[in-house]
């Protein structure tokens, strides 16, 4: 390396360096890694400079990694005032970090900028040890390369209880967007959330596929782009039944009424893309495909719908369809966490479902597991007698984020794809709340003991 030589890295660009600085800030483990091997200097711009020197200055000071919410205090304070040009371009900085904190192809600059910065250390035990072999000092230029090349290793050994306290103080936001009933808002905290999986399960012909559309179009009127799977009807089937929610023209009317359709939905703030699939053509793996490259489209889905994941084919057979279902939907919710937006989906009731006036989480069919993977469950209950007078009832059967056990009488016109959740009038109870899972399992617990003991109790 000749003397005049400039080493930083503008060879990557703006983009790359600011988006390192947020890798920094955001990922301790790595901070620790990179950092044994980092001159701030490498970062062409003052700005950043002195963004990272915050960071691990203040690590140095207390052995814990900052937040985001704790780099606001420490650029006001920290930096000193007579640097006010400096001051400015930093506090700018920090609010782009605010509005994005999103990092595109994380890998790969976490690893070009660690293999740029462990070449730049080894280089310079190099050109050290040059000098030291005119010395014939072999054991100290052993010792100095080993040195060199042990910097920068992996060295994530988890949550650090310590180094990683501000973090658990940090308020995390769920971003929920909302179910469209008031009621089921309610008790989820706002709705699904961030990397939050839901699934509603429902019999045959008990409008599942009518339900995910409610939940589409209620995203859609919030401005949110949504992202619809179909696996089941055709594409424009799907499309039609959005006309009919978001306008209220009855299905089979919908052809009729096609100039007032487009007139509404054109007011529409929110993006939908309906994408159709053969029945059991798909894995997990081509749904992922798929977003990605919607994503280098830079089309970033807010809510996810796939109708419906029963109908996923697995990427591995395991030869039981029970396990097939269940890697099923532990990989839609690790889609979900990856992009970091809610995904729901519906499921099929096992027979003891079908007409069941109230469909409890026993009537899940095949994978019981699917209960543990999902954060919000509830089932869509309607008899025959229902479906003529346009009723049923939801049973929120688990929720994460509130109580479970709850039952609602709805109001549900398929011909109109129009859900409601309705008040409870004097003739209905289905709204009075039940017991919870956790009471139901302790309760079950309690009688098998006593079978087990020989007694009633």
């Amino acid at each position: 390396m000749r003397p005049s030589e400039k080493v930083d890295f503008s060879k990557f660009g703006n983009s790359f360096q600011e988006n390192l600085a947020k890798l920094i800030l955001f990922d301790r483990s790595y901070a620790d890694q990179v950092g044994e091997v980092l001159d701030i200097n490498y970062f062409e711009t003052k700005a950043l400079q002195n963004f990272v020197k915050l960071i691990y200055d203040y690590k140095e000071k207390y052995s814990v990694h900052p937040t985001l919410t704790l780099m606001a205090s420490l650029v006001n304070n920290e930096i000193e005032e007579d640097n006010k040009l400096i001051k400015e371009e930093v506090r700018k900085f920090l609010v782009k970090v605010h509005t994005d904190q999103e990092v595109a192809g994380e890998e790969y600059i976490k690893d070009r900028a660690l293999d740029f910065c462990k070449k730049q250390r080894l280089k310079d035990a190099i050109i050290k040890s040059a000098a030291l072999l005119e010395n014939s000092s072999f054991d100290e230029i052993s010792e100095l390369i080993n040195e060199a090349l042990k910097l920068g290793q992996n060295n994530d050994f988890g949550y650090d209880y310590v180094k990683d306290f501000e973090k658990r103080f940090e308020l995390k936001a769920r971003n929920p967007i909302s179910t469209g009933w008031a009621k089921m808002d309610e008790i989820s905290q706002g709705g699904l959330g961030s990397g939050e999986l839901g699934v509603a399960i429902g019999g045959t012909g008990a409008g599942k596929s009518h339900l995910l559309v409610h939940l589409g179009a209620a995203a859609l009127k919030e401005g949110k782009t949504v992202i619809h799977y179909t696996l089941e009807l055709s594409d424009t089937a799907v499309a039609r039944r959005y006309d009919s929610c978001l306008t209220g023209v009855p299905l089979n009317d919908v052809t009729v009424f096609k100039d007032h359709i487009l007139e509404k939905i054109v007011g529409v703030s929110g993006k939908l893309l309906i994408k159709e699939y053969a029945t059991r053509s798909v894995t997990t793996k081509t749904i992922k495909n798929h977003l990605e490259k919607l994503k280098n489209a830079e089309i970033t889905p807010d809510l996810i719908l796939i109708d419906y994941a029963d109908l996923i084919r697995p990427l591995k057979s395991y030869g039981e369809k029970r396990h097939d279902l269940e890697t099923i939907y532990e990989d839609l919710r690790g889609t979900a966490q990856t992009l970091k937006c809610p995904l729901w989906t519906v499921s099929q009731t096992n027979r003891s479902g079908y007409n069941a006036e109230l469909v409890t989480i026993e009537s899940i069919s095949e994978a019981f597991s699917k209960c543990f993977v999902a954060d919000l469950i509830f089932t869509l209950s309607r008899t025959l007698t229902d479906k003529t007078s346009n009723g049923g009832r939801f049973f929120v059967a688990k929720n994460r984020f509130g109580p479970d056990g709850l039952a609602y009488p709805i109001y549900m016109d398929t011909s109109k794809v129009k859900i409601n959740i309705v008040s409870q009038d004097v003739n209905t109870t289905t709204q009075t709340p039940l017991k919870t899972q956790e009471q139901l399992l302790k309760q079950k617990y309690k009688e098998l003991m006593g079978k087990n003991n020989g007694t009633n109790n």
